[in-house]
């Protein structure tokens, strides 16, 4: 039996890696953690709304995020406010963020410090 074209080859990962390297990740992890989803009190970051961080030499930032649910009311909101806080980062030149459904999101992907505040641990 052959692998479908649409299934991921086993072990690609699920989610882009993020531009960890680039001197302006950290700031940018930073600038993800002032922006909320206003019915959960935890940062989109910790959360792990977002997925792929990806910096190019020139400073252009693309951000794949998620939301938790696709009824999220802020959803045409959220990518605006997420732009917004990284923008002002000196050496940042444009910022595109990205909405992707796929894959979904689930409370796994939230941090230890995410999952404690919500008091899932």
């Amino acid at each position: 039996m052959t692998a479908s074209t649409t299934e991921p080859m086993e072990g690609t990962p699920l989610i882009r890696p993020s531009s960890t390297d680039h001197p302006l990740y950290d700031q940018i992890v930073e600038a993800c953690r002032t922006v909320f989803d206003p019915e959960i009190p935890v940062n989109i970051y910790d959360l792990g709304l977002v997925y792929t961080i990806e910096i190019s030499p020139d400073g252009d930032v693309t951000v794949l995020m998620t939301l938790t649910a696709p009824g999220c009311p802020v959803a045409g909101e959220m990518p605006g406010w997420l732009a917004d806080a990284i923008a002002p980062i000196p050496g940042v030149k444009t910022v595109d963020v990205e909405i992707t459904w796929d894959p979904p999101w689930g409370m796994d992907m939230m941090s230890d410090e995410a999952r404690l505040e919500l008091g899932f641990m």
